[in-house]
């Protein structure tokens, strides 16, 4: 069981950069595979990014990459998501979630989800 918790979320202008944390629990997060997403209101969840237990290998999004960083500190067990240049498309709420296992195709926990609002 994995609780997540995620914080950093608040108000930024347009070209404005934001850090995301997620903090989880339990003492195997280093064997979990990581993932961000974001849902805006009227709109579908999207992914975004992706890291696996080890951090060697991350995946993006086409819509985020160049300009989302995803991290982990499995020491700290938390995994963040580093945002530059946030435009106001960018404006949702973010959630972390976790993958039992790196060839999961599926996320097995969510957190409550943090508000990134991106003003033009």
């Amino acid at each position: 069981q994995v609780q997540l918790i995620e914080s950093g979320g608040g108000l930024v202008q347009t070209g404005d950069s934001l850090r995301l944390s997620c903090a989880a629990s339990g003492r195997t997060f280093s064997s979990y595979g990581m993932g961000w997403f974001r849902q805006a209101p009227g709109k579908e969840r999207e992914f975004l990014a992706r890291i696996t237990s080890s951090g060697r290998t991350t995946t993006y999004a086409n819509s985020v990459k160049g300009r989302f960083t995803i991290s982990r500190d499995n020491a700290k067990n938390a995994v963040y998501l580093q945002m530059s240049n946030l435009k106001p498309e960018d404006t949702a709420v973010y959630y972390c979630a976790a993958q039992a296992s790196d060839y999961s195709s599926q996320y097995d926990y969510w957190g409550q989800g943090t508000q990134v609002t991106v003003s033009s």
